[in-house]
């Protein structure tokens, strides 16, 4: 069994679980589309742009500083320094994948306590969660992310 099937397997348990626990059919299942909320929501998209230009500039001064120190450093110390480098950008890019995370959840939230949804989730074109039934509510966020 591969990760994806017990991935399945296991979301497929705990809402099982989650519908036997609420009294058989009394869960409220939102869900988005996540690619879209990427694509159109103002936020994300220019959260992405920046995140992007930062990597882009920092790993642009990283190469840029590598090439000065090149003929002055040993073979293992500009390995160093290039290991260094590649962690910077790394937690960049990783500062930057928590923040998107924070603003969807938080907009995610909202949405759930409004509509009072017990739970949303992705409900990505390759691996549908929700087969029928459910809320949509890519729009509601999509607009909380203006």
């Amino acid at each position: 069994m591969n990760l994806t099937k017990k991935s399945r397997v296991l979301l497929g348990l705990g809402f099982a679980a989650m519908l036997v626990m609420s009294g058989c059919g009394q869960t409220r299942i939102g869900y988005i589309d996540g690619d879209r909320i990427m694509k159109e929501a103002p936020q994300i998209q220019s959260l992405v742009e920046e995140g992007n230009e930062k990597i882009q500039q920092a790993q642009a001064d990283a190469e840029k500083d590598l090439e000065a120190k090149k003929g002055t450093m040993s073979d293992e110390d500009y390995q160093k320094a290039e290991l260094d480098a590649r962690r910077k950008v790394a937690g960049l890019n990783q500062s930057y994948s928590v923040q998107l995370k924070q603003k969807i959840d938080a907009a995610l939230a909202d949405i759930a306590k409004e509509k009072k949804l017990d739970a949303v989730v992705d409900n990505q074109a390759q691996q549908k969660v929700v087969i029928e039934g459910g809320v949509d509510v890519t729009d509601e966020a999509i607009q909380k992310l203006q």
